[in-house]
């Protein structure tokens, strides 16, 4: 299963690459046969079936469609797979290779940033004989590895085989996170995530996705992305997320603007042009501070940092390898001087939300006007103002919350049909800060009048106790159960 800008790779039956790659080749063979003798008693087929809510209108959900992927076990009797395989779930199941018997999963864990699940069985006859995989370390390049899966187009294991071409920071089309990935040649379909890649019977990866601008290129997660989902899991229960230093770089390889900030010929490292208000790094590290190093690693006037000897990867990587609250040393140059800052460093989230899965949307709806969280999903399918993409939070909780398109019509709403898709910026003279903001400013409104200043001046301004009356009548005429989501119904708004 793959989402984005990423395509399919051709598929190949098991018995067909080993009987054209392998044939001539012993010591592909006995890696071939470790392969074969590890994934037959670990690598299992995920059946899910999903239901998402419909964008506009979220008090609706679409059809249930089903998808299916790959999954293998780890240790603790749990099934590792990927977080877009089980995404927006109602129904699990797992089926062991060469079994017709599907046994029903438990999505235990879910990692969307990363893209991986964690799955349980609660089935003493579905682990007989299983056997836990070992993870190891990330290949070296041109190194052969074996993906394995139930890639569409059949309904036995398959093995695939490629060599390792690059290992850097890659975009992850699920979640849109920016965190380190293994590329290879390996064929690596759909069906084929979650499934595991393998080198010297360890394995080094879990696939995930492929590129649908070329030919031949398909993306493994590695294992430290993978252990560090599963130790965060082990010691948080639920997956915290990844780290961040929440700063805005620019590069800096032309030798002017190294001048222009006074660092010497030896010196590397990144200009810091902003510091979110919410990160940890906030009211320590400031605008026009050049970024030296992380923990005693130097970072390249391109932002990178040495991987191994000959390969470097982006200097965020090693930010997202800590653990929240965890101490960072960062090296940074400022007007000249050099300073060092310890800083416990935490996850950081975005104004909007990439894509929110496994969740209810929120939305509250009061005279034919719906209200909803701007989030990614909503701007792909309608136009937004080109000045909310991008922004940061300023305050815990914030979010911009926008006048739907999908406005119910009826006579209190008139002449209003053309403002949609704006911001909501106040709510009678008041900021609306989010979502839960805006309910309780509307539910307390106490004058005649309920004014609603949106962006670019637009108002809207309707009777406030003829807007209360009619709403429950719009819901009825539209077949709406409730006028809000379920993390707004748990919200007490006292309106005495």
């Amino acid at each position: 299963m793959f989402r984005g800008s990423f395509r399919f790779l051709s598929s190949q039956s098991v018995s067909t690459i080993f009987s054209s790659r392998f044939s001539s080749i012993p010591a592909a063979e006995n890696a071939k046969d470790s392969v074969i003798d590890l994934t037959l008693n670990s690598v299992v087929k995920v059946f899910c079936l999903s239901s998402t809510s419909s964008v506009l209108q979220p008090w609706q959900k679409k059809l249930p469609t089903k998808k299916s992927g790959s999954g293998f076990v780890i240790s603790n009797n749990k099934i590792l797979t990927n977080a877009h395989v089980v995404s927006d779930h109602t129904f699990v199941q797992v089926r062991k290779h060469d079994s017709p018997t599907k046994f029903k999963a438990k999505v235990e864990t879910v990692g969307h940033d990363c893209d991986l699940a964690i799955l349980k069985i609660n089935s003493k006859k579905f682990w007989k004989d299983l056997k836990p995989l070992d993870l190891g370390d990330v290949p070296p390049l041109n190194e052969t590895v074996f993906v394995v899966g139930f890639p569409r187009g059949g309904d036995n294991i398959s093995i695939t085989k490629g060599v390792v071409s690059r290992v850097e920071v890659t975009k992850y089309a699920h979640s849109k996170a920016k965190l380190m990935t293994i590329q290879t040649d390996a064929a690596i379909n759909s069906g084929n995530s979650g499934g595991p890649a393998f080198m010297d019977n360890k394995v080094i990866g879990v696939a995930f996705q492929g590129l649908t601008s070329s030919q031949n290129i398909g993306y493994i997660i590695p294992t430290p992305i993978v252990k560090h989902f599963i130790t965060s899991v082990e010691e948080n229960v639920q997956f915290p997320g990844f780290c961040s230093l929440g700063i805005s770089c620019q590069s800096m390889e032309n030798a002017g603007i190294r001048r222009l900030f006074k660092m010497t010929p030896k010196m590397t490292g990144t200009l810091i042009r902003r510091v979110d208000p919410l990160s940890s790094c906030y009211g320590i590290l400031k605008e026009k501070d050049v970024l030296l190093s992380v923990d005693g690693v130097s970072v390249g006037n391109d932002q990178t940092v040495v991987l191994r000897k000959t390969e470097s990867i982006d200097f965020n990587h090693l930010v997202s390898m800590k653990k929240p609250c965890e101490k960072t040393s960062l090296q940074i140059l400022r007007e000249g001087k050099k300073h060092v800052f310890s800083i416990n460093i935490k996850p950081v989230k975005a104004l909007i939300p990439e894509y929110k899965y496994d969740m209810l949307p929120s939305y509250y709806i009061f005279a034919g006007f719906v209200f909803l969280p701007l989030t990614q999903a909503y701007m792909d399918i309608a136009p937004v103002s080109e000045s909310l993409p991008g922004k940061v939070p300023k305050t815990a909780g914030e979010q911009i919350v926008i006048l739907s398109q999908q406005i119910l019509e009826d006579d209190i709403n008139t002449g209003y049909r053309d403002l949609e898709d704006l911001q909501v910026k106040e709510v009678n003279g008041v900021r609306v800060d989010n979502m839960k903001h805006l309910l309780q400013l509307i539910e307390k409104c106490c004058t005649d009048n309920l004014r609603l200043d949106l962006e670019r001046g637009y108002i809207i301004n309707i009777d406030y106790k003829s807007g209360k009356n009619v709403s429950t009548k719009i819901l009825r005429r539209y077949g709406i159960p409730n006028a809000m989501s379920k993390d707004l119904q748990s919200l007490k708004v006292d309106c005495s």
